[in-house]
């Protein structure tokens, strides 16, 4: 495959055979809701126009640019991390796992994998890590917007589930109205107990239901 950014990455193969596929995650900081990850092999006789770091992105466009990611890639797959995942391993280490899932859910097999950040999860194929590649590498900009918009998908249907957070709005993340519901309500089963926010709320209501009892 060719060289997708000419300069930037000479030391990749440059060789018709090589399979590059971008991955990338979403959703480490939040406070609630599973961490997502994609992964894309881009076909470079089917260019996407605007591709770039889904953070720099308006939903809008990300909503746009995400069916045409799915219909003009050789191929995509997104995967998770759960809640649960998190807790238990970290969530540095639950983001690695749901970035080999997606990785290994594509439908072609790639050889290379480029990484966005500074780790690469373990794999069976070769793996670089690309710091800043969502703003740097097409096919890792595909697979972040791929995560950003099925994680957020994912937090609105949340939000049908408990809408006493207001998951649709803030999509997890520790905002002032989310910290405010955190307090008022406690935590639901989706929040991620291993994160200090939630574990201090998590504290507090076992002291209040301690001094009631």
């Amino acid at each position: 495959m060719k060289n997708p950014t000419p300069g930037l990455f000479d030391f990749l193969p440059d060789s018709p055979d090589e399979i590059i596929c971008g991955v990338d995650e979403a959703g480490r900081g939040p406070l609630a809701g599973p961490v997502y990850a994609a992964a894309v092999i881009l076909d470079v006789s089917r260019p996407i126009e605007g591709l770039r770091d889904s953070k720099k992105l308006t939903e809008a466009k990300r909503d746009m640019l995400a069916p045409l990611i799915k219909a003009n890639a050789l191929a995509w797959a997104i995967a998770e991390a759960s809640e649960e995942e998190i807790d238990k391993l970290n969530i540095l280490q639950a983001s690695m796992l749901a970035m080999r899932r997606a990785v290994e859910a594509l439908s072609t097999v790639p050889t290379l994998a480029l990484i966005d950040g500074n780790r690469c999860p373990v794999m069976k194929i070769q793996s670089i890590a690309v710091i800043g590649g969502d703003d740097k590498v097409d096919a890792i900009s595909a697979a972040s917007i791929l995560a950003k918009t099925a994680r957020d998908a994912a937090l609105v249907m949340l939000h049908a589930q408990y809408p006493q957070y207001c998951f649709d709005q803030h999509k997890g993340y520790g905002t002032a109205l989310h910290l405010e519901r955190l307090r008022e309500h406690g935590a639901s089963p989706v929040h991620r107990r291993s994160f200090a926010p939630v574990r201090a709320v998590l504290e507090e209501f076992a002291l209040r239901a301690g001094r009631t009892a």
